[in-house]
Formats: structure tokens, C-alpha cells, sequence
């Protein structure tokens, strides 16, 4: 429970770099959906296990190795609290959540399609979650169908009905549109693939960041996500899978760690996760992570994605009253995440044009080049929001906006 509303203006102090200054103005830091900044106190546990803890895990019995082993097993149960998994054993760490996903793709696929199944994700994937599938579809002779979008970019569900059969066996969708903000019903989706026979992944790098997150409420077999978008350390991220799933799934990588006992004519694997984690691990991001999370809690996800939504409001507001300005992507159920076209300006003008006023946005495809193309433009211009923005900074960022689109157009 939280009995006290965190003071956002207050928790943007945590973030050393929202202090910087950009060619001479403050920094408005709107793409948090490619990464997000990082709190002092995640720099600091990465810092202090650098110097003054560092050991490897697992592998060795000094003091060193026992504390670095400890607290690496620790941020493991805070991810599975931090999710609600059933198991900490459920908790695979990865370098992120596109090496999650292809993590899935292999060992799933392996484990469990052949010729003539099929594949499902919808139109609105980031290519992290088309191309893992692709490679799966070519190497076993399956099929990738497509999940359409409406015009406001929510998932057709009854076309996604039409598209379930017994020959369906995953479906892999995002929770939340890295270039839509769309919000997916993921409780829905993964019952009706459940009822189908099928199984269901979920890119969860622009969920978990921004939104309380139960996967036994939603009931899906994988979730990946990243620490990166997380307010953690780039390079380590999680995946969540079900353990009778994680059992049957043979070994992604073979290694260190991953194994029972190694001969030359054969070797058997270690229990889960350490099945899934060859190699000497991210010791100091996975630490990082941990005290991501922490952070994260003790603000209160609810009480996050309370307040983002507020800032998703009030920026579409601002900026559907810019004439020529269109927003890509209305779904009733939206992240703060907008996407924009400027008529008659290319959105990499304006990236460029606003760097130099010390606003920084995402403009191109982001990875998202299916659904761009669905709605017939090449590109858009991305401001994506996080609990550390404000709405003084979405103002300033329409004013300067309307500036430069005065000078565009000269």
C-alpha cells in the first residue's frame, strides 16, 4: 500500500542527467520508450559493486563470489515479486528483451513447431518480435500470419478469432505499441489462445516500465522485458516463462553454467533457470536491475502509470491543437507514448531542429516499419513520456514546437 502520493517533481532531482543542459538549454528528455534515464541509486549499486564487492557467481566459494552469488539470487526474487510469478525459477535473465524473444523463438520452436503450424503476431510488432519468428517460420516450414489493426491502431479481436486454429501454436504480440502507445488486452488475447491450444508470448519492454504487471492474472506463458526502459542498466533483461514450459524447452546457448555434467560423448543440463543462462552472467546489471526495481515499487507502478496517463492527456491536447500536426495512433487504451506527423515537415527536421533547443525525441520507423507502412507514412516523429517528465515541459516543448514550425516553413 501506498499510503503517501509520490511527489513527481520531487523524484526528478533522483536523475542526474534531467540536471543537464543541451546546447545551451535544460534538457526535455521525451524517449523514454527507446531507454529511460537512471535514478542515483541505480548507479550507485552498480558503482559500489564495481568497486568494492566485485566476485563472480555460482563458480567459487570466497567471501566474494558468496555476496556477489547472494545478491544476484536476490534481484532474481525481485523480479518475480515484481511481476508476480509463481516461481523465482521462472525468472530467466537475459540481455534484454530481444535476446528474451529469441531466446523463445529457438528453443520454443524447437521444442515445438514443425511443418505446416503457424505462427501468430499482429501488425503492430517491433521487429524484435517479427524477425526471431520469421527465422522460426523458415527453418521449420511454418507460417507468420498477421493480426490486423484498425485506423486508431487497436488489434482487430475478431479477426484474430478468424485466425486461431489447432494449427496455431504461439502467439507473440507486445503489450504495449512502441510506436502507437496502443495498450493490448493481453488477458483476452492469451485466453483465446489458450482456448485454441496455442501459447502466447508478450513483449512487455513498454509494459513493465509504465504499469502494475501480474503475469498469472494475465495468464501468458512468456513475458520479456528489458532493464534498459526500466530505469536500469542496458544489457540485462528477463525472461518470464512458465515452468512446465521452461522444462520441456531444450538449452538456447551451451556453455558455462548451463550444465550438469559434460563428457565428450554427452552432456546433461542444469536445473532452471541456470539452463537458460550459459556463460558468465551480467553480474553488475542484474544488481542494477534489482535496484531498478526497487525504486520502481517503492514510487508504486499504479500510482506511475497514474500520473503518465495524465501526461499522455495533457500532451495530446497540446499538440492536436498545432495545425498540421497529426497523431499516429489513438486507441482509447494508450501509454504515453504519441506519434506524429508535421504536414509538409519531415519529422527528421524537427528531431534535428528541437536537439538544438535541448529537447530530445525519436523520429524514423522504431523498429516498427510494418504498421508504419500500414498507414502509409515513412516515418513519424516519437515524444514518449515517463514519470520524471512534467507538464511544464510538455508546454515548453509545444511552444518551441510552434517555433520551429514557423522557421520550417519560413
Amino acid at each position: 500500500m501506498h499510503i503517501h502520493k509520490p511527489d513527481f517533481a520531487k523524484l526528478r532531482l533522483d536523475f542526474p542527467m534531467l540536471r543537464k543542459t543541451m546546447h545551451g538549454h535544460p534538457l526535455i528528455y521525451f524517449d523514454s520508450a527507446a531507454t529511460a534515464q537512471k535514478p542515483q541509486s541505480v548507479i550507485d549499486v552498480i558503482t559500489d559493486f564495481y568497486t568494492n564487492h566485485y566476485g563472480t557467481v555460482h563458480r567459487a566459494v570466497y567471501e566474494l563470489a558468496t555476496y556477489a552469488t547472494h545478491e544476484y539470487q536476490l534481484a532474481r526474487t525481485k523480479v518475480q515479486a515484481f511481476i508476480n510469478a509463481e516461481d523465482a525459477e521462472e525468472i530467466i535473465f537475459t540481455r534484454g528483451t530481444t535476446d528474451a524473444i529469441n531466446l523463445v523463438a529457438n528453443s520454443f520452436g524447437r521444442a515445438f513447431i514443425k511443418a505446416g503450424d503457424e505462427v501468430l503476431i499482429s501488425a503492430m510488432e517491433h521487429h524484435a518480435n517479427i524477425v526471431p519468428w520469421q527465422f522460426v517460420c523458415d527453418q521449420f516450414g511454418a507460417t507468420l500470419k498477421v493480426i490486423p489493426v484498425n485506423e486508431q491502431g487497436e488489434l482487430l479481436i475478431d479477426d484474430y478469432k478468424q485466425l486461431l486454429s489447432d494449427k496455431t501454436k504461439i502467439v507473440a504480440v507486445t503489450h504495449v505499441s512502441n510506436a502507437l502507445g496502443t495498450i493490448n488486452p493481453i488477458k483476452e488475447l492469451a485466453r483465446l489462445a489458450h482456448d485454441a491450444g496455442a501459447k502466447i508470448l508478450v513483449d512487455g519492454a513498454q509494459g513493465a516500465p509504465h504499469m502494475p504487471l501480474d503475469v498469472r492474472d494475465l495468464d501468458v506463458d512468456f513475458y520479456a522485458f528489458s532493464g534498459h526502459k526500466l530505469c536500469g542498466p542496458t544489457g540485462v533483461g528477463v525472461l518470464y516463462g512458465k515452468r512446465d514450459l521452461l522444462e520441456i524447452m531444450p538449452p538456447y546457448q551451451g556453455g558455462g553454467d548451463m550444465i550438469d555434467t559434460v563428457t565428450f560423448i554427452k552432456t546433461t543440463y542444469n536445473d532452471l533457470p541456470l539452463k537458460f543462462e550459459a556463460g558468465t552472467p551480467m553480474i553488475a546489471e542484474v544488481l542494477g536491475l534489482g535496484a531498478a526495481i526497487d525504486y520502481l515499487t517503492g514510487i508504486g507502478l499504479s500510482e506511475i502509470e497514474r500520473y503518465e496517463h495524465s501526461l499522455l492527456l495533457h500532451a495530446t491536447e497540446k499538440l492536436q491543437s498545432i495545425p498540421g500536426l497529426t497523431v499516429v495512433g489513438n486507441a482509447p487504451k494508450k501509454g504515453a507514448i504519441i506519434s506524429f506527423t508535421m504536414e509538409g515537415i519531415h519529422p527528421l527536421d524537427l528531431g534535428t531542429m528541437l536537439d538544438l533547443k535541448g529537447v530530445a525525441i525519436r523520429t524514423g520507423r522504431h523498429c516498427a516499419q510494418p504498421i508504419l507502412e500500414l498507414y502509409n507514412i515513412p516515418a513519424t516523429a516519437r515524444a514518449s513520456l515517463a514519470f520524471y517528465n512534467t507538464k511544464t515541459e510538455i508546454d515548453a516543448f509545444a511552444k518551441i514546437l510552434l517555433e520551429i514550425i514557423a522557421l520550417l516553413r519560413g
